[in-house]
């Protein structure tokens, strides 16, 4: 009997030491509800309740740019957006091979910027994309090819391990969204209302795309800096208690030895073969189950997109007689206008700008494609006026902070 007992209290013992750990492992996980909300746009898609006729994967350029609600709206095509910051092609591919566990769409969308990187970039991108789904062979083997150097796999299976060091600067953020992180996206999509014109803004160089401009920028470097949200972290967030070994110190992985992407003759990188693997895994993959891929290149004045990085597109989509849509081709039919169409200078589009996008991309998707309308269909209709509402009810509260402050601060 008292070894029975003593049986009891050991395994309640140990019951208790895990659920402890796991709660401080929560605690100190990043919320993302503040600042860097990107960090929660992989997990908001368990969430989802009905499945969807298109998938779209990618990174900023897809998730900034298309808005799922629009073509709900206007079409009644039920589609989602799997992208995060950075996203690279590697974890579109395993994106989307998690997505098929839950649903088989039919069509995937993927935005084709982010094969100009050939290899792993920052840690900082592969958490927030990465730390979000749920654990499988997939999650594995998405970990296992974006890991940078002095990355290990059981940082991500623990993270306790790798964020313990925020147990000094927790916030009320941390509290309020313990159990319940803040939902930001509609269907994955990223929304801002507000405008900065690509002529007020020194963050982009236009005059590739749009011609000369006295308001460009005059280095490249301007750029590459504009286009990295990692650049604006609230270090405050990251901070460690002084332990000078914690690896939130060293933001960036690489190193200057760190082996460059080879350039074409006009200024652009020839695609890597590891980027171009998964392209065609992600290919075959749709292939097996039916689904029509589509490639797409989204319009942004930063990075320039340079016609020997689009012909190579190009070149592959004819292979294997795949639709690409490059919006910078479609500019005047879409109506997109980098004075009136994006938030950040010509990087993203705006509320504005992502409706004229998916616009376009609905007609296409219905007339050419066979996406059904689905509006008649009371359940969903049901769902989608839940999701709408949210919709509207963003662009007021974002609308209100402009009014009250002259500038976004919650989103």
């Amino acid at each position: 009997m008292k070894h029975g007992k003593k049986i009891v209290v050991g395994v309640l013992s140990v019951l208790v030491v895990v659920a402890l750990f796991f709660a401080a492992q929560r605690l100190v996980e990043p919320k993302y509800a503040d600042d860097l909300l990107e960090g929660n746009f992989t997990a908001e898609y368990y969430e989802e309740t009905t499945k969807h006729d298109v998938i779209m994967v990618g990174d900023c350029e897809v998730y900034e740019n298309i808005d799922p609600m629009v073509l709900w709206h206007e079409y009644g095509i039920t589609s989602y957006i799997r992208g995060n910051a950075q996203q690279l092609t590697w974890q579109s591919y395993y994106m989307l091979e998690d997505t098929l566990k839950y649903e088989k769409p039919k069509a995937v969308i993927y935005n084709v910027q982010a094969l100009t990187h050939g290899e792993p970039q920052k840690e900082e991108y592969n958490r927030m994309t990465l730390d979000g789904m749920k654990w499988s062979k997939t999650k594995w083997d998405a970990i296992n090819a974006s890991m940078c150097e002095g990355e290990n796999m059981v940082d991500y299976m623990f993270p306790i391990l790798r964020y313990h060091s925020r147990i000094t600067s927790l916030t009320k953020s941390d509290l309020t969204h313990y159990v319940t992180p803040r939902h930001i996206t509609h269907n994955g999509y990223y929304m801002r209302v507000d405008v900065l014109p690509a002529s007020e803004s020194d963050v982009a160089d236009p005059s590739w795309l749009l011609g000369d401009q006295d308001t460009a920028s005059d280095t490249g470097d301007e750029e590459e800096e504009a286009v990295d949200p990692w650049d604006a972290v609230d270090e405050e967030a990251l901070e460690d208690d002084g332990d000078a070994s914690d690896p939130w110190d060293a933001v960036d992985q690489k190193d200057e030895n760190t082996p460059k992407e080879k350039e074409t003759e006009d200024g652009g990188v020839e695609f890597g073969d590891y980027p171009m693997q998964y392209l065609e895994k992600m290919r075959k993959l749709c292939e097996k189950n039916g689904i029509r891929l589509i490639l797409m290149k989204a319009p942004s004045l930063a990075p320039q997109w340079y016609d020997s990085e689009n012909q190579q597109v190009v070149d592959y989509a004819n292979k294997h007689d795949l639709p690409y849509i490059n919006f910078y081709d479609l500019l005047e039919e879409t109506g997109v206008d980098f004075e009136t169409d994006t938030y950040d200078g010509g990087l993203h589009m705006n509320l504005s700008g992502a409706t004229k996008l998916s616009k376009y991309l609905g007609k296409v998707l219905s007339e050419q494609y066979g996406m059904k309308d689905h509006r008649s269909d009371a359940s969903l209709a049901k769902v989608y006026d839940e999701k709408y509402k949210f919709h509207q009810e963003m662009i007021r509260k974002q609308q209100k902070e402009l009014d009250d402050y002259g500038e976004i601060r919650s989103y």
